[in-house]
């Protein structure tokens, strides 16, 4: 049936033939478009229309307007209907009735409407009142009625918006930054809003009003196709949850992919991104050239007072050669070429970046469609200003973004193209792929006066995540593309050795410091070797810092970086050419033995809870030192049972465990036994922290088995539930191979939840193995473990009994 039969069956058959119709046009194959959304509004217009004429009974000087999106002719699946009834303020009683004619029908059928009935007058007045409301009207669309009383008003409000575009264009932008602020940005959140998200549909529709006012106009190379893209996503949205939603949560977006013919959400989600790219450009360009043009009307007449007449001429200054500033922004000097000098890119964009400013749109075109490329491997000036433009901070981003929306990266860095606009499905990320690239130079470019080759630092947080465009381990193929990379940017053997080695091991140390026991000689020993030299460690010591901070407020802390900055300490140590020394069991401390004398003397356990803190960075030492949790000593008489009673206590307590030691200390000659300290570190999930008293007296009832804990957090389940762990992949339980000579390592990877620890350390008691040590890690909602275990005998598991114990880890884990 085509959409002139769905209109007629409309006609034929009112509101219900209406609804009808409506539902044969959604739902009748045809995926979602320009095609659909028009054919939606020519049926809503007919029927609408035939209302408005059945209820009129000759009554005159009224019409009936769309105004908004349906004023656009852009109705999607669940899209409000927003109408203005139109009078020139006859007989009020005869236009009330006729608007609960062209009302309830429309309620009747389950529609969102968004309707007022109004003069001309009214109308501009509330538009001068109501910024959204102006904004509405600029896009009004004549239904049914009288013509001409649209027409003046249509002619009326663009008059209004155009005379008062001094005043409200900066309100506009006003309103569109503070929506930002409340909805992120839409090229870089997982659940996006397509409309209210800056980059999203109504960002377009602030585009389209700006061009309107005459006073400066969009960039429109891509926007109506990005504003297409972002409109069908929504359409399949619509159909996908039968609501009228703009989120595109993560349950539905492989559903939205299959509807808008694409292969997965991922490929959903890149497109997304692409588009909202698109549109946050033209914006940025837009607002831009909207405060040049305001500031150019409010100083041109006084400069031509000062100059008797004369027309002002902006002045250039130079920033390096063939770049210059002009007007805030910086452009291409006269005498440049870039059909002869291929670094021009890199320089403009490098000199734009040192002097804060953005690169004109102009200037980036020009670029895109002259620019020579570069020979391979680069000139050293080119690495140079490559270099500089990464170690500018803030500014780079601006820059770097403005060089990508006209295709000048992927041109200089063909990888680029695979990270471009990838999503990266991990709560701990703040970014895509690319971004976050930028955002790690960002972060390094802060680092570049602690090491001696600042250059390799902002190259590699550059590259350190290329990888992640190919499959497998993005670690591995990063270092292959690095090393392409490197040699193509023209840089020798030995610093493209250094890059991809700090590629390919931009995650151990971190990895390391936070999973692996420090004080085991192997652990050190493994690291030293991945990395080589002093001068690459102290390299990837700054990479991994910025990575880290680049990623997400949940990726570092102090805690981490104290556990890094130990790890470095000991690596550096071993280059150095100091010895390895075989680990002693360290003495106690005099806190402990007091502990372990208590414990054995009362029987029972006894606690201690010491704040951890470090002073902030800086010449300065601060009044409030950063704290690093708080370290929870325990002794207790050695017995079965103690790891999984502290871990479910804590739980029960909301306590997050950081890192949890074990180790049997001797009683007194002649006395049979010994005691168990546990040395933790532990912080409060929120709130403050529980006194030691009540943690005691719980784990005794824990350690008597009076204490219920799995039950106890089963209920806690019960009564507060959460989804947890949506789509997530299933854990996974590894042994570490020559990870420890002492003891068998056992890495868990799996979903993070509250007596997750508890569950563990049950399970490993019941498996008959001690467990010397665990270090515990939680990114987001991923906890990373590793467990140092041995037998009854305190000798290292046999590879079987390994494989075993994590088998068993794992199926407990999935159940």
């Amino acid at each position: 049936m085509t959409s002139t039969d769905v209109t007629k069956e409309a006609e034929d058959s009112g509101p219900s033939g209406y609804a009808a119709a409506r539902l044969r046009l959604l739902t009748g194959g045809t995926r979602s478009g320009p095609p659909r959304r028009a054919a939606l509004a020519g049926l809503t217009d007919e029927w609408l229309s035939g209302l408005f004429d059945a209820g009129t009974a000759g009554l005159r000087g009224v019409s009936l307007v769309a105004v908004g999106g349906y004023g656009r002719g852009e109705l999607s699946p669940r899209s409000d209907l927003d109408l203005l009834l139109l009078h020139d303020g006859g007989d009020d009683k005869a236009v009330a009735a006729l608007a609960d004619r062209l009302w309830y029908p429309v309620w009747d059928l389950g529609l969102a409407l968004d309707h007022s009935v109004r003069t001309p007058t009214e109308a501009r007045k509330t538009a001068g009142e109501d910024l959204k409301v102006q904004l509405g009207l600029l896009d009004a669309r004549h239904l049914a009625g009288d013509l001409g009383l649209t027409a003046a008003l249509r002619t009326a409000v663009l008059a209004d918006w155009r005379n008062q575009a001094p005043k409200r264009l900066p309100e506009l932008q006003e309103l569109c930054a503070e929506r930002a602020a409340r909805q992120g940005e839409l090229q870089y959140l997982l659940e996006p809003d397509l409309k209210e998200a800056r980059g999203g549909l109504r960002d377009a529709t602030a585009l389209r009003a700006v061009a309107a006012s005459w006073l400066a106009d969009a960039p429109r190379e891509g926007l109506v196709d990005a504003r297409r893209r972002l409109l069908d996503v929504r359409d399949a949205l619509h159909l996908a949850t039968g609501r009228a939603t703009d989120r595109l949560a993560l349950q539905e977006q492989d559903q939205v992919a299959a509807e808008v013919g694409l292969l997965d959400a991922d490929a959903l989600l890149r497109q997304v991104y692409e588009a909202a790219r698109v549109i946050s450009y033209a914006g940025d360009v837009t607002w831009r050239e909207v405060g040049r043009v305001l500031r150019s009307r409010s100083v041109r007449p006084r400069l031509r007072a000062m100059l008797g007449g004369a027309k002002a001429v902006a002045e250039r200054s130079p920033l390096a050669e063939g770049v210059v500033e002009q007007d805030g922004e910086v452009v291409l000097a006269r005498t440049a070429r870039p059909d002869r000098d291929p670094v021009l890119p890199l320089r403009a964009a490098a000199a734009a970046a040192q002097a804060g400013l953005p690169l004109s749109l102009h200037a980036v075109r020009r670029l895109a469609a002259t620019a020579r490329p570069l020979p391979a491997p680069w000139p050293a000036e080119a690495r140079e200003q490559l270099v500089t433009l990464l170690g500018s901070g803030r500014p780079t981003v601006e820059v770097w973004e403005a060089l990508e929306a006209e295709g000048l990266i992927t041109r200089l860095l063909p990888d680029w193209e695979r990270v471009r606009c990838r999503p990266q499905r991990n709560a701990v990320h703040l970014w895509t792929v690319d971004r976050h690239l930028i955002e790690t130079a960002v972060r390094a470019s802060g680092f570049t006066r602690r090491v001696h080759r600042p250059d390799l630092l902002l190259v590699a947080a550059l590259l350190h995540d290329i990888g992640k465009g190919w499959p497998g381990d993005h670690s591995v193929a990063g270092e292959t593309i690095t090393r392409d990379v490197a040699a193509r940017i023209g840089f020798d053997r030995a610093d493209t050795a250094v890059l991809a080695t700090l590629v390919r091991h931009h995650l151990l140390l971190v990895e390391t410091a936070t999973r692996r026991d420090l004080d085991d000689p192997a652990t050190v020993r493994a690291v030293a070797e991945a990395v080589g030299t002093e001068g690459t460690l102290e390299l990837l010591h700054a990479l991994t810092e910025a990575d880290a901070l680049a990623t997400g407020p949940a990726a570092w802390s102090s805690w981490r970086g104290s556990l890094v900055a130990d790890l470095v300490k000991r690596v550096a140590a071993v280059l150095a050419g100091d010895p390895l020394a075989e680990p002693e069991a360290a003495a106690p401390t005099a806190e402990q033995e007091r502990l372990a004398v208590e414990a054995f003397r009362t029987g029972g356990p006894v606690l201690a809870l010491r704040a951890q803190t470090e002073p902030a960075a800086g010449p300065e030492p601060a009044a409030d030192p950063e704290p690093l949790g708080v370290e929870l000593l325990i002794a207790v008489p050695d017995q079965a049972g103690v790891l999984p009673a502290v871990a479910g206590v804590l739980a029960l307590h909301r306590l997050t465990v950081r890192t949890a030691e074990l180790r049997s200390l001797p009683l007194p000659d002649g006395v049979d036994g010994s005691v168990l300290l546990l040395d933790w570190r532990v912080a409060a999930e929120y709130g403050a922290l529980p006194q030691a008293t009540r943690l005691r007296a719980d784990l005794v009832r824990a350690l008597d088995g009076t204490l219920d804990i799995a039950g106890r957090l089963a209920e806690r389940d019960a009564a507060y539930p959460r989804r947890r762990g949506a789509g997530s992949p299933p854990p996974r339980v590894t042994v570490a191979p020559a990870a420890s000579r002492l003891a068998t390592v056992i890495e868990v990877r799996a979903q993070d939840a509250p007596g997750l620890l508890f569950r563990l350390g049950r399970a490993l008691e019941g498996a008959g193995v001690r467990v010397r040590s665990a270090h515990v890690s939680t990114l987001g909602a991923n906890a990373v473990d590793a467990f140092y275990v041995t037998g009854g005998e305190g000798a290292p598991l046999l590879g079987e009994e390994a494989v075993s114990v994590a088998r068993e880890l794992e199926e407990l884990l999935r159940a």
